[in-house]
């Protein structure tokens, strides 16, 4: 690790070295993937990361360009992390609720698959947000935090490797390239096949074609 990174982690760190400093051992991140696409599942990610070694390459998911690169860092996270809760919400309840009521939702569902309690959880900021824990919630928390940061890549490459699985039953929409977000390529394929059972009908509507 060059010390450009190992600079930029450490400030990176600075929420969670002020928790660790007051005796918060499980200190846990949890961000979010997929609020905006047409298909698909909202899903979250809480992660419990130790105080070292600092993890190269974490930062947020959405400043790692590359899916390849992701993948990586993913790798190291969930070598390192002392625990993870992924918590999945399908489409037809982001429908039947909200995307923010099913955001809450995947956030409980996350923490609730943690194999430890964690002492405190710092999260990206997501409305009305209720935990039955000390939690400090943070604008752009992905940008701000090491352990939202590492939560919102460990949301991401989840998602997406469900969207390449999807795609195995869905060829015809691309959901291996977009992810069920929308694209021309996306909409384009909608407008031919019509909906899957994998569309978010409220997101859809706009689309005139039900299959």
């Amino acid at each position: 690790m060059t010390d450009d990174e190992r600079k930029r982690l450490e400030a990176l760190a600075h929420y969670e070295r002020a928790l660790w400093k007051t005796g918060v051992a499980h200190v846990a991140g949890m961000d979010e993937a997929g609020r905006g696409p047409l298909a698909g599942p909202v899903v979250s990610a809480c992660v419990v990361m130790p105080e070292r070694p600092l993890v190269e390459g974490v930062k947020d998911s959405k400043a790692i360009r590359s899916e390849k690169k992701r993948e990586e860092v993913y790798g190291r996270i969930m070598r390192h992390a002392l625990a993870v809760g992924i918590g999945i919400v399908p489409n037809p309840q982001i429908d039947e609720t909200n995307i923010l009521a099913a955001t809450r939702k995947a956030f409980l569902l996350a923490l609730s698959e943690l194999a430890v309690t964690p002492g405190h959880v710092l999260t990206d900021h997501v409305h009305g947000l209720v935990l039955p824990c000390g939690h400090t919630m943070l604008v752009r928390g992905d940008a701000l935090s090491y352990c939202v940061a590492a939560a919102s890549v460990v949301a991401k490459v989840t998602r997406d490797r469900l969207m390449r699985e999807e795609s195995l039953r869905y060829p015809q929409y691309g959901f291996d390239r977009h992810k069920g977000y929308c694209t021309r390529e996306h909409e384009e394929a909608i407008a031919e096949h019509g909906l899957c059972p994998l569309h978010r009908r409220t997101f859809c509507r706009r689309f005139a074609y039900e299959g």
